[in-house]
């Protein structure tokens, strides 16, 4: 059996080896996933987008992603399992974000992702300090899309650049182990890595980072729409379509279920006695 990757472990291949790091959010994916040979499986506030069909990651409840942390931890993976914090349950105060990431951890997590730079150093402290590991996720931040004006490239602007990299720097020294970068010019992502002592791992931000995460349903070719920056590697919605399809038409046409589909009782077999 493999041995199990801890946030050690991941901070270790920074400069050596490329972090491979995907979503997942159940047991099913998890396990299948992680015999892909990933590194860390992120169970993402994508899940209400992706799973549950809302318009952004800002409704997702911590009741939700407790519930997807849980299903995902019953797979045990050899990955690092990494439990996405929800909007609204790290912001309010210091104290709320330590008590709900603890929760990510009784169900089975064994880090924390949080959304934001400087202004969430504080909170990041106050996680490691209660030997809680979080992961950073700096440049394009879905939970602040509003703020932002969209889901738009981040690190176009000089004044923006200086921001995203003083960002990377504060949680850095706050104890992020791990730093996300998602949708931000490649060379900013590149100076970054440069620039901190832990590992990046990048979202549609080029290909100079540590390492790399990408959406499950975006891989698979399940969404209905992928991202500019993702990489289709199967076709699974056709594949689904072409399969159910094909069911729907043997069933219509009374040739499923067959006799090598049924069993018969033993009075059946004996003739009806």
């Amino acid at each position: 059996m493999s041995k199990k990757v801890t946030v050690r472990d991941i901070m270790k291949k920074k400069g050596s080896e490329k972090i491979a790091a995907i979503t997942a959010y159940d047991y099913t994916t998890t396990k299948i996933v992680d015999q892909a040979g990933v590194d860390i499986i992120l169970v993402g506030d994508s899940v209400g987008m992706v799973v549950h069909g809302l318009p952004s990651t800002l409704p997702v409840s911590m009741d939700m992603m407790l519930l997807h942390v849980e299903s995902a931890a019953r797979a045990k993976p050899r990955a690092l399992l990494v439990g996405d914090m929800p909007f609204l349950s790290y912001e309010a105060s210091v104290e709320d974000a330590v008590y709900n990431a603890g929760l990510m951890l009784k169900k089975g997590a064994e880090a924390v992702k949080i959304e934001g730079g400087a202004e969430m150093a504080d909170v990041i402290k106050a996680m490691v300090r209660a030997g809680i590991p979080v992961m950073g996720h700096i440049g394009l931040t879905p939970q602040r899309y509003l703020v932002l004006g969209g889901y738009r490239r981040r690190g176009v602007k000089a004044s923006e650049v200086e921001r995203i990299v003083e960002d990377a720097r504060e949680i850095e020294k706050a104890g992020v182990f791990a730093i996300v970068i998602e949708f931000t010019a490649a060379d900013v992502a590149a100076e970054i890595t440069k620039q901190v002592s832990v590992p990046t791992i990048c979202i549609g931000s080029g290909w100079m980072c540590d390492g790399q995460i990408l959406v499950l349903h975006d891989v698979l070719g399940l969404s209905e729409s992928t991202p500019p920056f993702a990489k289709k590697y199967a076709d699974l919605r056709g594949a689904i379509l072409s399969a159910v399809s094909e069911y729907v038409r043997e069933v219509k046409a009374g040739l499923f279920p067959g006799r090598e589909h049924s069993f018969f009782s033993e009075a059946y077999n004996r003739g009806g006695e």
